[in-house]
């Protein structure tokens, strides 16, 4: 009795570990898609999609972090990565200049939001004042600019300089610029240490404004067509998942930022819904010639990729 309690033990045991190697082989032999990003809310629906993904047994994410734009582009240029979160703007500057990538959905929905100093009345009062951008390829460019058109000014009427995301809050602080429109939580970070207030969000200026996309290398989609089509499908569930406790949660895990900067910041944005469409697309190409940011930005349907 004893040896047959052993032995059922045994085969217990046995049938055990190979159920567990069998998960681990088919864990394996899931395709990873390296995504570039940056620690900024723009990006969540690809950080959530890589948690969400983690145990798939067909595709993961491999997150590749980047601490600036420009570090971030060369990577996607060169097909360090199979893809990134990225401003739209800069992934159409890459796409003109014939690097091969598609754009197949969009980054967020609103979400950004233009900080100036306490002291500024109004959108009148910007003139003569100091803004700042990440780059000119932006769609935070274009805000600042629609900002301007509603209040009658030009861009030449202002000074627009390029400043790191993470030195705007100490510089609108410090007295260096009068105000700047970036990729979020920054903006938030400027309110929540009393530094400024918001004088438009992005919805109050664009309405359903592009700012950044989820691009893929035309080699990764050619390469790896069912691959491909599984990591969208998962990037826009994902990004449906993010309701407000989710994204909380999830910018708490990637971003390093304090609870009341992700809590304003996060009342700005939403990331359901991130097909992009032929509509916005051409709002935002008009923008990008209008603005002198492009003559001639790609057409949507060299750049812009939905059918998987």
């Amino acid at each position: 009795m004893k040896k047959i309690l052993q032995l059922t033990t045994l085969l217990i045991i046995t049938s055990l570990t190979f159920i567990g190697c069998g998960t681990a082989k088919a864990n394996e032999s899931a395709e990873t898609v390296k995504i570039a990003y940056l620690p900024i809310t723009h990006s969540l629906a690809a950080l959530e999609e890589a948690d969400e993904l983690a145990e798939n047994d067909n595709v993961r994410v491999e997150l590749v972090k980047y601490g600036s734009w420009p570090e971030l582009l060369d990577a996607l240029n060169s097909g360090q990565v199979d893809g990134a979160s990225v401003l739209i703007e800069l992934a159409m500057k890459s796409k003109a200049e014939g690097v091969g990538i598609k754009a197949v959905a969009l980054g967020h929905k609103d979400g950004n939001v233009i900080v100036v100093s306490n002291d500024v009345k109004d959108g009148a009062d910007l003139k003569g004042r100091t803004i700042a951008i990440p780059h000119r390829q932006s769609s935070h460019n274009i805000l600042v600019n629609d900002a301007l058109a509603k209040d009658g000014l030009a861009i030449d009427d202002i000074n627009v300089i390029e400043l790191a995301p993470t030195e705007m809050p100490s510089a609108l602080a410090a007295g260096t610029i009068d105000g700047y429109c970036v990729a979020e939580p920054f903006g938030a970070m400027g309110v929540s240490i009393g530094a400024g207030k918001v004088l438009y969000t992005s919805e109050e200026l664009w309405d359903d404004s592009v700012c950044c996309a989820l691009v893929l290398t035309d080699d990764f989609i050619e390469n790896h067509k069912e691959t491909a089509k599984l990591f969208v499908d998962g990037y826009k569930t994902a990004g449906n998942n993010l309701d407000a406790d989710t994204a909380k949660k999830v910018a708490q895990k990637y971003l390093n930022q304090k609870d009341d900067v992700l809590d304003i910041s996060l009342k700005w944005i939403s990331y359901d819904d991130l097909d992009i469409t032929e509509e916005q697309y051409g709002e935002l190409s008009e923008k990008v010639k209008d603005y002198g940011l492009s003559d001639n930005p790609p057409a949507y349907e060299e750049f812009v990729k939905n059918d998987f």
